[in-house]
């Protein structure tokens, strides 16, 4: 293993404000400090989500950590060093996690937009063997949001889901996870006109396309509706008689039910094998990856809402 630099490569923002224009490149960065439960990471590749734009502009800055900040809770890369208390993992193992455990509060200030990043062991998996680094990262956030999002209503074999917001990061994964894993009766799934065909590929039984008809018209009613989009007053009409309505985006018209993930290296463990049997394919936007030095426009482009999957960066230095 090369030797650890004192200091590296990041993007950092000093100010809240828009990610594009507070977002800068910064050559020497001091490298993260190890704490014991913890391993340094060697950055491979990173996603970012909606949460790295909306934390930069301050949505939830009195539960931040102090400013400087390096964005990026999604992580793919290799093990360099680790704490006296780890047990998992050792130097030269190739990992993958969502960094912060508790999403909003107090993230990580370094966080996988960066060359190295300070990782406790419990957040981290194994990177599953067929997965490319680019795939592996674009996985944690979503993935374990979709499975924590189906538990917490309870949703089990033999039901049927609506999921709005079908071809995204999220809900490209919760159609897979309802299927594969929990053992769906029938899915449907919301998204444009183009995207159809992706969403009978991913295992939607019944695709809508949100351009031309409303799900809530449909006499067919459903046993869940995971709102990936935040519309839930209109999710509820989606629903049948004791069914439930899951968002991940507040507000949330009660009885909708708002959530949030815990990062969860167990999790990512114990859904590995769906992954390296192909069942549960990670989903890159057309436009992944970006390469580093193209971060900002990376960020413009997931603002758009337009994204097909994830967009990750890749390779980082």
């Amino acid at each position: 293993m090369t030797s650890i630099p004192s200091h590296m490569k990041a993007w950092i923002y000093s100010e809240y404000g828009n990610i594009e224009e507070v977002l800068k490149f910064d050559p020497n960065v001091a490298t993260p400090h190890l704490m014991e439960n913890q391993v340094l990471i060697k950055v491979v590749a990173a996603a970012i989500n909606p949460v790295d734009y909306k934390r930069a502009l301050g949505d939830f800055k009195d539960i931040d950590s102090p400013l400087p900040t390096a964005p990026g809770y999604d992580v793919a890369g290799v093990v360099v060093s680790v704490g006296s208390e780890v047990k998992k993992f050792e130097v030269g193992d190739e990992v993958y996690g969502d960094i912060n455990e508790i999403t909003l509060d107090h993230p990580k200030s370094i966080g996988s937009l960066a060359e190295y990043t300070a990782v406790e062991e419990k957040v981290l998996a194994h990177k599953p063997s067929n997965l490319s680094f680019a795939e592996a990262a674009s996985l944690p956030l979503a993935i374990i949001t979709a499975y924590q999002g189906l538990e917490r209503v309870e949703f089990s074999s033999g039901k049927s889901i609506l999921v709005l917001g079908g071809a995204g990061g999220v809900g490209s994964l919760v159609i897979q996870i309802a299927k594969h894993v929990f053992g769906a009766s029938k899915i449907a799934a919301t998204a444009s006109t183009g995207k159809l065909e992706l969403l009978r590929n991913l295992g939607a039984d019944l695709p809508i396309d949100y351009t031309k008809e409303n799900f809530e018209e449909l006499a067919e009613k459903f046993d869940v509706v995971y709102d990936a989009i935040g519309e839930t007053e209109r999710a509820l009409k989606g629903l049948k008689e004791g069914g439930k309505v899951v968002t991940i985006l507040a507000p949330a018209t009660p009885p909708a039910i708002p959530f949030l993930l815990t990062s969860d290296g167990d999790l990512l463990q114990k859904l590995r094998p769906y992954l390296e049997s192909g069942k549960v394919k990670a989903m890159l936007d057309p436009k992944s990856p970006f390469p580093f030095s193209e971060t900002v426009e990376a960020f413009s482009y997931l603002k758009t809402n337009r994204a097909t999957g994830k967009v990750v960066i890749y390779p980082i230095p």
